[in-house]
């Protein structure tokens, strides 16, 4: 039998395969492979609204189930910062160093590290029906970037699970523990239930 198609609105090779890694029922695509190239803006003030914008897009666009989500770094000292806007912190998209550089300065004198990555990931199909669900992975800000490995701030941060930075965890460990993953279950069993 063949499976069904599940639109993923992303570029991202690597989200992409972690996504078909659990969502083995479905042939996993991105929304480029369907022909479906716009950027579309990201005007929600929440990461579940953000992920909603993006795979109503890709749903009505393509006319499939479509599968979206948003992610980013909340401080808590920062009240939730950078949050949202983590890809763009330093004021305009994708410069993940003065990313870094500048949540490093603004963390300077404080002595309460905790933070946490939160991921949304919304379903949305062709009839309307939408589903989303969030995920989150908890740690400490660190000092001083530690790894190469990842990418964002995964240097920068400290898994508890993990009791080192995300940095220097495998792709393996991180996304065992990851946000991401935590919300893709989520959805997962959303999905059955429903």
């Amino acid at each position: 039998m063949k499976k069904q198609t599940l639109v993923v609105a992303t570029g991202n090779a690597h989200k992409l395969r972690e996504i078909a890694e659990i969502f083995t029922d479905f042939e996993v695509v991105s929304q480029k492979q369907m022909g479906f190239d716009e950027d579309v803006e990201e005007t929600g003030v929440t990461f579940a609204e953000n992920a909603l914008i993006k795979a109503r897009a890709a749903a009505k666009a393509l006319n499939r189930i479509a599968l979206a989500d948003d992610s980013g770094l909340c401080v808590d000292e920062l009240g939730g910062a950078p949050g949202v806007y983590s890809a763009r912190y330093c004021g305009y998209h994708g410069d993940d160093q003065k990313n870094r550089d500048l949540l490093l300065e603004n963390m300077k004198n404080i002595e309460n590290r905790r933070a946490h990555f939160t991921s949304a990931v919304a379903l949305v199909y062709p009839d309307g029906k939408e589903l989303v669900a969030e995920g989150r992975t908890y740690g400490n800000i660190l000092y001083q970037e530690t790894g190469e490995g990842g990418f964002g701030y995964d240097c920068l941060f400290e898994s508890d699970d993990l009791k080192k930075s995300f940095g220097l965890a495998t792709a393996e460990e991180k996304n065992a523990v990851s946000h991401r993953f935590r919300a893709l279950q989520k959805l997962l069993e959303k999905m059955r239930k429903s």
